[in-house]
């Protein structure tokens, strides 16, 4: 794995938020927030509070498990890189992987029928498979590990990895850009290592969250202060004139 530029968490963020921004959580937020989800400002601080606490409402639970020493960098993979990439130890995987979570056995796995033709999973991948087939790739998967040679983990993108693996190895390569985060502390994460205290971590963040003001946007909106933001209150004025 080639390292390259560094990349912001507010940049992670943003791309994380633009790949959840379709689930139905954020029916009632696409009018109002699309232009600053599609079209970000990295450099906007108001927008990214707001693209963080939107993202929070879907996924805090997942990204309060992150080190917070983590450095994200857009990076290069090679095909010895696939060899340790994983998918996301969760849900429909534990069935799907049969004790392997590593993405060239769950795609084994679906090439053999090995996984029920009416799995929820199974449909969704096929259907990304299809896609990637017909369509240009322009997204964005997210990977988290301890350093550059252990092995890393998808935190975003399970399900296109493993769609593009069907279509060609070479297209996970060449068809998706790459960010990873790197902390010497993922093994903290449950994300990244599954076990008893990892799990117990992510218990007790989630019982301490269950009114999770990260998540509140209104509060985001008004700045930490309690005081409107004016750069981003002039920007949402403007989004919701042009949407007249």
């Amino acid at each position: 794995m080639i390292l390259e530029r560094r990349v912001t968490e507010a940049e992670v963020i943003a791309e994380f938020l633009r790949n959840e921004f379709y689930q139905k959580e954020y029916d009632k937020d696409r009018q109002e927030f699309e232009p600053i989800v599609l079209d970000p400002d990295l450099a906007d601080d108001a927008q990214n509070v707001v693209r963080r606490a939107l993202l929070y409402r879907r996924r805090g639970h997942m990204w309060r498990e992150i080190p917070t020493d983590t450095i994200w960098h857009e990076a290069k993979i090679d095909a010895d890189d696939l060899k340790r990439i994983r998918v996301f130890p969760r849900a429909h995987w534990r069935k799907i992987s049969d004790g392997s979570f590593l993405l060239s056995e769950i795609v084994r796995r679906i090439r053999e029928s090995a996984i029920g033709k009416n799995d929820p999973a199974f449909l969704k991948i096929q259907l990304l498979r299809y896609r990637l087939q017909c369509d240009s790739v322009n997204s964005t998967v997210l990977l988290i590990g301890v350093d550059e040679e252990l092995p890393l983990t998808i935190l975003e993108g399970n399900h296109r990895l493993a769609a593009a693996m069907l279509v060609s190895p070479q297209l996970v390569h060449t068809g998706f850009r790459m960010i990873c985060g790197l902390s010497p502390r993922m093994y903290e994460s449950c994300w990244y290592d599954t076990n008893i205290p990892t799990l117990w971590t992510y218990v007790k963040n989630r019982l301490n969250n269950l009114i999770d003001r990260e998540a509140d946007v209104e509060r985001a909106l008004a700045g930490e202060g309690g005081n409107t933001s004016p750069a981003f209150a002039r920007t949402i004025k403007t989004q919701k004139m042009q949407a007249k």
